[in-house]
């Protein structure tokens, strides 16, 4: 009997993921989108935007980041990214980016999602933490690493909380996009980013 020919609609074709490579931890990112099994792009321009899946926006400095994005025109880009129904995830600074409103001191921002978040709410100098959360996305407790990490204060109706700690959401969705407070990168744990391609895959 010949041997069956897959067809192109029966073959996967791995995950294009982004990762807007200013600062932060994105190499991690990378390393573990690619763990996923994603194919990576490092992302800086608007041309290595083009192509691409979906798009991580990693952590580090708000303000630096929203400037640079400006400057290089990626701050429309993502928005008409976002318009489109690709996912976007932000963790720690990339949350503060997608929020509709940012406080302690208030600043610009992308204005995607609809939350509300609070800069260097655990205090400037209250550095890092691991804690250990319970998720809707494993029936295992998850790893949560984090870093000067903002407060999500507000969600909107429209947004769903995947994950809780000490009385904040910390990991939450809306629609396509996925945003974390905490860094998952920095963990060995899958979880998350396996998630977030799934939700590039098949929006679920």
């Amino acid at each position: 009997m010949p041997e069956k020919v897959p067809t192109w609609a029966s073959i996967k074709m791995p995950i294009k993921a982004g990762v807007l490579a200013v600062q932060g931890d994105y190499e991690a990112h990378g390393a573990a989108l690619e763990r996923a099994g994603a194919d990576v792009v490092f992302v800086r321009t608007v041309s290595e935007m083009r192509g691409i899946d979906a798009l991580v926006l990693p952590g580090g400095e708000s303000t630096t980041q929203l400037q640079f994005l400006r400057e290089e025109g990626l701050d429309q880009k993502i928005k008409q990214f976002v318009r489109e129904g690709h996912p976007v995830f932000g963790t720690c600074a990339g949350a503060i980016l997608l929020a509709r409103e940012v406080k302690n001191p208030p600043q610009d921002s992308l204005a995607i999602a609809d939350i509300v978040v609070a800069r260097n709410a655990y205090g400037r100098q209250l550095a890092s933490e691991v804690r250990e959360g319970v998720t809707k996305i494993s029936p295992r407790p998850l790893e949560m690493v984090f870093i000067r990490a903002p407060i999500i204060e507000e969600v909107g109706r429209d947004v769903e909380v995947l994950a809780e700690s000490e009385g904040h959401p910390v990991l939450v969705r809306q629609g396509k996009m996925l945003i974390a407070t905490f860094h998952p990168e920095l963990t060995s744990d899958p979880t998350v980013h396996e998630y977030f391609l799934r939700m590039a895959r098949n929006g679920k």
